[in-house]
This record gives C-alpha cells, structure tokens and sequence, in this order.
C-alpha cells in the first residue's frame, strides 16, 4: 500500500427520491440499497466500500431528509442528520431545479453546522433538455453553500460520475484499507435479503401500502449442497392492505417473491428457496418496540 493511500467515510444526502441509493449503487458497481419510484425507501444508513489503487472510500447511504410524520420518520431523519458530523466528505445531492424549496433550505441550514468539505451533485441531468439550463441551476445552488464543487451527474445514464470519485479522493486523509479489497459492504446478508423483499414489494403494490411495509427474516438457513432456505414475513399496517399484498388467489405474494429470489440468488451467487407469509401490525411505525423488532433502532 503506498504512503499516499486515502480512505475515509462519505455520506450521501438529499431529500428523498432524488436518487442516492441509485449512484450508491453505480459507484460501487454492485446493487446493496433498493431503489424505488417511491420516495423514503431507505431507512437505515447502509454502508458500502469502493476499493482501487487510489484508496478506499466508505460510503454511507442515509435516509432522505424529510418532515417526519411518525416515530419511524424522526428515527430515518435523525440517522441522515447524525452522519454530517461523523464523515470526511459529504455528497448532497439534488434534482436539476432553480427552484430551492424548503427542503434544501433545511438541508443547507444543517451543513452550515459542519466544517466537511460539501460536494454538491446535480442528479438526473439526463431529464433536462436545455444543457444551457444546467449552469443556471449551478447558478441557483452556488448560493447556498460554500462547495468545495459542484458536479452536474446522471447516475442512471452513468454520465459524469466518474468525477465524482476522483473528487471525493482529494478530499479524503491518508490512511488505513478499512476492509477487504472484495468487501462491498458491512450489511449482514439477512439485511440485504430483507430490503430485497421490500424493494419488490414497493416496486408491484399500489401507493397507499408500501410506507406501512416492513419486512423481517425469520429464518436462513444453509443446505449440504449450498442451497439456501429464506422465511421471511412482510408486515403491514391493515387488513385490507394484507389481502392486496397476498392478491388473488396468492398472485401478488408469489410475484413479489419469484422478483426478490431471482435477485438474491443473483447477490449471493447460490440457489435460494423462498417462502413468504404477511402478518397485520396496526400502527407499528409509532410503536418503539416493533421498530426495533424490525431493525429500526440502534
């Protein structure tokens, strides 16, 4: 390992839905944290680690920025706001507007607290027509904040994003390889199965469900040939949400299940045998001891 090595932790942050699961994803090179259309899909802060001969960057995917309307949405904003002070790098990143709502306003006002370098990212530059119009929304952004850059991005057309690794390295210390060369993140595998499920569950039910959805892995067990057995429970909020998430005659509950063991067979490289079951908790996301149970709390 050379002297000049670099590593250090990088959080991203934004409000939700503007696509920091997607650039996670693509920066690693390998899917860890679902994605939706949805908005507040991420929960937990989810931990993942780029490795090349330039260093090491350990990223941190938080929770959208948002006003919380329950117990479950003051613990994903305060996990987003408590990373700001524990990270080398911040990366906030935005939609493509010159329109600065609230939201940002917020955002800025909490790293005006921190002295972290802030990289801000213009996402989805791919929607706009106009590429003159990208330096009026830098224009717009400049205001806000002293970046140390601000880059225009698409992370789901993998445009520019190669800058943005190359930036986050000059601004990281020297220091140690915190993992593995092959490690891509510190999530257990029971987690990212669990998130799986959800993500496939968030993607094919209709809108009013997927916020009141948790889903928990009862058991993973392990075959003699390699083969691995996954029980798994989507909880949600009303009995009438239970009969759409099951679907007639059981169609949507084996859909949901045939897209998530496709993708978690794909993730741990072994055959997976997956079984499903819905369970009704009213009102968990305001009961302290569900979210836990659910691996909401630290």
């Amino acid at each position: 390992m050379s002297e000049n090595y670099k590593s250090g932790f990088v959080a991203l942050i934004g409000r939700p839905n503007v696509g920091k699961s997607t650039l996670m994803n693509h920066l690693i090179g390998q899917k860890i944290a679902i994605t939706s259309e949805k908005p507040q899909t991420t929960r937990n802060r989810i931990q993942t680690v780029y490795t090349d001969e330039r260093g090491q960057i350990i990223f941190l995917d938080t929770p959208g920025i948002h006003k919380a309307k329950n117990k479950l949405g003051e613990y994903m904003v305060n996990v987003a706001e408590g990373t700001l002070s524990e990270v080398d790098v911040v990366l906030w990143l935005v939609e493509p507007s010159t329109f600065i709502g609230a939201g940002e306003q917020h955002i800025a006002e909490l790293l005006s607290k921190v002295k972290t370098p802030v990289i801000l990212v213009i996402n989805k530059i791919d929607t706009v027509k106009n590429q003159e119009d990208i330096l009026r929304f830098i224009a717009a952004y400049r205001g806000l904040h002293p970046f140390t850059d601000i880059l225009p991005v698409s992370a789901l057309k993998d445009q520019n994003t190669e800058q943005i690794t190359e930036r986050i390295f000059q601004y990281l210390p020297c220091g140690p390889q915190y993992y593995d060369e092959d490690t891509v993140t510190d999530q257990p595998m029971r987690q990212i199965a669990a998130e799986l499920i959800r993500e496939k569950a968030l993607r094919l039910l209709s809108d009013e469900i997927p916020h009141g959805i948790a889903v928990t892995i009862e058991k993973m067990t392990e075959r003699k040939n390699g083969m691995f057995d996954i029980e798994a429970t989507i909880v949600c909020e009303k009995d009438s949400h239970k009969g759409i998430i099951i679907g007639k005659g059981g169609a949507m509950l084996k859909k949901i299940g045939s897209t998530a063991r496709q993708e978690i067979e794909n993730l741990m490289g072994a055959r997976v045998n997956l079984q499903l079951w819905v369970k009704v908790r009213r009102e968990w996301r305001d009961s302290e001891l569900y979210m836990k149970n659910y691996g909401y709390f630290q």
